[in-house]
């Protein structure tokens, strides 16, 4: 049984209740609401312009719902700032990567590394004790994160300078650091061929199974989602079309009419 079979019947990690996003006289999301339970991986998929970058960026507090609630662990999470959503265990992704590319990429994962530490600059300027455990702290788990994605030849690297792909591992890799409770994967096959495809998939269920975390995952690449999901949610022209096990999602009428069915797929 998996976890997300074992998590069925408790209360929800994430509850999406009857959340809308207007900008302007644009509906992005009309009344979505689904839930994520502990260990989970959810699949949202849709058209463009389904909604689905919209939801992903109000989850990650970029963007503020026009009505509804978000919920972490029974706790509306919409007001906090983005910058302090790391801390309840919110990480994330972006379709396109989003790093410090002048740095290299153990510094980039150490920035994720970082969100969960308390110190501040006297105490760093001075050196104190807690400060150089909490440094030696971050630096293994930053080893051991690298060694996980098998990004430790390439640790002291510049970023820019790497293939797409394995920019791609970086992120991941930044992500990890921080330890998230829920891991929101924006587009993550992008770019990628269908062997790194394929790779990434058995990937994503490592990271559930290993480090227990709940995945919730953005993606158009039909064959990962309906591969690795335990739940998907279909969203089309920012309402919720369906919701289910892959197979129930796949056989939806509306889903197949509004994605699955499209010729150009």
């Amino acid at each position: 049984m998996t976890q997300a079979q074992l998590a069925q019947g408790t209360s929800p990690l994430l509850a999406v209740r009857n959340v809308s996003v207007v900008f302007g006289g644009i509906v992005a999301l009309n009344g979505v609401s689904f839930d994520m339970h502990k260990g989970q991986i959810l699949g949202l998929i849709g058209p463009n312009g389904a909604g689905k970058t919209t939801l992903f960026n109000c989850l990650s507090r970029l963007y503020q719902p026009s009505s509804g609630d978000i919920l972490m662990e029974g706790v509306s999470i919409l007001s906090r700032p983005p910058h302090r959503i790391a801390e309840i265990g919110i990480g994330r992704t972006f379709q396109n990567v989003a790093l410090f590319p002048n740095l290299s990429v153990m510094d980039n994962v150490r920035v994720g590394a970082h969100s969960k530490t308390s110190s501040d600059i006297i105490s760093d300027s001075l050196r104190l004790a807690w400060v150089r455990r909490s440094e030696s702290s971050v630096n293994d788990k930053v080893q051991e994160i690298l060694a996980y994605l098998k990004l430790e030849d390439v640790a002291h690297t510049v970023v820019s300078g790497l293939p797409f792909g394995t920019q791609k591992r970086v992120e991941l890799a930044r992500a990890l650091a921080a330890d998230p409770k829920i891991l929101l994967l924006d587009e993550p096959a992008g770019g990628l061929n269908h062997e790194e495809v394929y790779v990434l998939g058995d990937l994503i269920r490592r990271i559930r199974d290993d480090r227990h975390m709940t995945v919730l995952l953005v993606e158009h690449h039909m064959g990962l989602v309906m591969s690795i999901a335990d739940h998907v949610v279909a969203l089309n022209f920012g309402k919720k079309l369906a919701e289910g096990t892959p197979a129930q999602v796949q056989a939806d009428p509306d889903v197949i009419k509004a994605y699955l069915g499209s010729k150009d797929q």
